[in-house]
């Protein structure tokens, strides 16, 4: 079975940090993303990483947040530092795979990320 599954969010003070982690099973991902869905506003790239090891951040969170990928572990994770409250989230895991003849997006259930000021 193909599928992604999040962890690691939760209730955090401005300023804090938090790890998310992302396990996929089922199929190698080529590209691996993380995205987040603010309350009432649409969902949006936060950050994703290639096969080949090439990051792109958005700039809201570009200096702040890490996102990095084990491959033993099929396992990427996203390290946010110095969050804020804006930062509160539902954060989804996102990969492409190649499934069924064609290239696929694959999301994980997501996570809930919430920053007290």
């Amino acid at each position: 079975q193909v599928q992604l599954v999040e962890s690691g969010g939760g209730l955090v003070q401005a300023g804090g940090s938090l790890r998310l982690s992302c396990t996929a099973s089922g199929v190698i991902f080529s590209a691996m993303a993380w995205y987040r869905q603010p309350p009432g506003n649409q969902r949006e790239l936060v950050a994703r990483t290639t096969s080949g090891r090439n990051t792109d951040y958005a700039a809201s969170v570009k200096g702040r947040f890490t996102i990095s990928r084990d491959s033993a572990k099929n396992t990427v994770y996203l390290q946010m530092n110095s969050l804020q409250p804006e930062d509160t989230a539902v954060y989804y895991c996102n990969g492409a795979a190649w499934l069924g003849g064609a290239w696929r997006d694959v999301w994980g259930q997501g996570t809930q990320v919430t920053v007290s000021s």
